[in-house]
């Protein structure tokens, strides 16, 4: 026991001198510090976002509003159309006619533009429709009346009659939409009423490869899907942008990038179809070289005799810069440009020549010749004088002919088309829509033509 005691005040004693030193020795406060890692050094880019900014900016955008003013003026359009379809085995057996007749159902969208009614879509949508019917956003039907068509640019014009003011989406000017800029895209997929999608503007006068008819999309990716053609797409404000038109895919489903017809194409056709009747089509008066794609802006290969570009003062080797104050980079943004403007206008087009920048007044002419690529002529409008020297309402004149078959027979250049398939044909624009429409792929043709004597001949062939 005393032993214990010994060892336990030699330890007190031990500690007790041990801490005296320690004091006399370290008379500061102890500081405990915390190891951290060095930030890793950064090193400034040539781009440097603002990501404040971005982030106010982001964070301000209200689609909400867009999504109101826009949700109920865009309707759910129906297409029946009757088809004949043809059973093989009642011909081989003689059981029947061998044809029947059935109902085709087809879907899309539409988009108000005036309190009276009047709505446009695509021209796919209703294209053959025997019968147009209108849904609206509270579910009240109304058939519609097709007031016109317009197949190269793929939009139709439609008007309802209701008893109460329809509510609509303005039109915005679409050359001032940016790339980057919020859309919604607003319309009907798979039957869904009301499907509202947000997206940017991807890009600009768009052309897809293969497409032959409208080469100046707004490409965005809002998604689209079938049942979506000849929706709305608008701005942040509700504005009409364009008119949803396609999407690419290889399912069929939206994989991130959809087409709009812009709204200023848009408006184009509409005021023409009311105006008209028919779309105004307006040109330069000039050929494109296309031999230089890596260039910026449009190459002119050559001007029209009495075009509008040759009186403008325009010449070959021109490159167009501008059309007014829009920027030209490709062709397809010089069509689309063209395509929003109607005979008689004057532009301001920017053209570098040999380097030097130069502004020229155009006043654009009127398209007068058109091409059938399937049938191989070129038809131009035939004139007042010669409607009342053949007592016709109107027609098409021959003014090229490549046709093997119609040569064979014996047709030349100078006859004017005055029916084909047994429709009576009012112009040139007319009778190459009708004819790329119906001949081809096995299908025959039938034409109503008066020869250079004044005599009218009918042909009918493969």
């Amino acid at each position: 026991m005393k032993k214990i005691l010994s060892l336990l005040g030699v330890a007190i004693l031990g500690g007790a001198i041990t801490l005296g030193g320690y004091k006399m020795l370290f008379n500061e406060n102890a500081v405990v510090e915390r190891s951290i890692s060095q930030p890793i050094k950064t090193v400034t880019a040539s781009y440097n976002p603002v990501l404040n900014k971005v982030n106010e900016t982001s964070g301000s955008v209200d689609l909400t509003v867009a999504a109101e003013n826009t949700v109920h003026a865009v309707v759910h359009v129906k297409n029946t159309a009757i088809r004949t379809q043809v059973n093989p085995m009642d011909i081989f057996f003689g059981n029947g006619n061998g044809a029947r007749k059935f109902e085709q159902v087809g879907t899309g969208s539409g988009v108000i533009i005036s309190q009276d009614g009047y709505i446009v879509t695509n021209n796919h949508v209703i294209d053959g429709a025997s019968e147009i019917e209108i849904t609206l956003n509270n579910r009240q039907k109304y058939e519609a009346k097709l007031v016109g068509t317009d197949k190269e640019n793929d939009i139709a014009l439609l008007k309802i009659d209701a008893d109460f003011d329809l509510p609509y989406i303005p039109f915005a000017n679409s050359d001032n939409i940016k790339i980057g800029e919020w859309v919604l895209a607003v319309g009907n997929p798979y039957n869904l009423t009301s499907t509202v999608t947000a997206g940017i503007v991807s890009a600009k006068g768009r052309d897809l490869e293969g497409n032959s008819s409208i080469d100046s999309f707004i490409q965005t990716d809002a998604a689209v899907n079938p049942g979506n053609s000849g929706g709305a797409l608008v701005n942040t404000r509700g504005e009409l942008v364009g008119i949803n038109t396609a999407i690419t895919s290889k399912t069929g489903s939206f994989i991130g990038y959809s087409f709009a017809v812009p709204s200023n194409i848009a408006k184009k056709v509409i005021d023409d179809l009311l105006e008209f009747g028919s779309v105004q089509e307006a040109i330069l008066g000039i050929n494109i070289d296309q031999s230089e794609e890596d260039i910026d802006g449009v190459k002119i290969a050559g001007v029209s005799n009495d075009g509008g570009a040759e009186k403008g003062g325009l010449k070959s080797g021109d490159v167009i810069k501008k059309v007014n104050d829009v920027k030209i980079s490709k062709f397809s943004e010089l069509r689309g440009q063209l395509t929003a403007k109607r005979p008689g206008d004057l532009v301001n087009i920017t053209v570098d020549r040999d380097g030097s920048e130069l502004i020229k007044s155009v006043k654009l002419s009127k398209k007068d010749a058109y091409v059938s690529r399937k049938l191989g002529v070129v038809l131009k409008d035939i004139s007042k004088k010669e409607m009342k020297k053949f007592d016709i309402s109107g027609g098409a004149r021959i003014v090229t002919n490549q046709n093997k078959n119609l040569i064979y027979y014996g047709v030349k250049e100078g006859y004017i088309i005055t029916e084909i398939n047994k429709k009576p044909i009012l112009n040139a624009s007319e009778a190459v829509k009708e004819i790329d429409a119906t001949f081809g792929a096995g299908a025959p043709i039938y034409l109503e033509v008066i020869n250079l004597d004044g005599v009218k001949e009918r042909y009918a062939f493969r």
